[in-house]
C-alpha cells in the first residue's frame, strides 16, 4: 500500500499533482503540493495547492466557485507525481476555459 511515506517532494519541498477530470478523463490542470497541502487536500477532500507566486496554500475555486472535489488521491510509480482524480465544479483553468490545456496545443 502507498503512504505518504512514499511521496518524494523535490529540492523545494514540492511534488506536482496533476487534476484528472472524473467524468471526461480529461487532465484539468497542473499544480505543485507541498506536505500541508497534501494533508489538506486528504482532509477535506478539496483541492489544495501550494502557489509559488503567492508562496502560500490555496484551495481551487476559493475565490472562483470553480472548486474541485478529490474523487481520488494517487501516487505514481516513482512517487514524485501525484494525481488528484476529481469532480470539477466550472471551468478549471484561471482564464476561464475548461481545461488549462483547452486550445493550447503546440506543434
Amino acid at each position: 500500500m502507498t503512504t505518504l511515506e512514499n511521496v518524494k517532494y523535490n529540492a523545494d519541498g514540492l511534488v506536482p499533482a496533476i487534476a484528472q477530470d472524473t467524468k471526461t478523463g480529461s487532465v484539468l490542470m497542473l499544480a505543485w503540493m507541498n506536505a500541508e497541502a497534501l494533508m489538506a487536500t486528504l482532509k477535506t477532500r478539496r483541492g489544495t495547492y501550494w502557489s509559488r507566486s503567492r508562496k502560500a496554500l490555496w484551495v481551487k475555486g476559493e475565490s472562483s466557485g470553480n472548486v474541485q472535489h478529490v474523487k481520488s488521491v494517487s501516487l505514481d510509480c516513482d512517487g514524485d507525481t501525484v494525481l488528484l482524480v476529481v469532480d470539477q465544479t466550472g471551468p478549471a483553468c484561471h482564464t476561464g476555459s475548461d481545461t488549462c490545456f483547452t486550445g493550447r496545443e503546440i506543434g
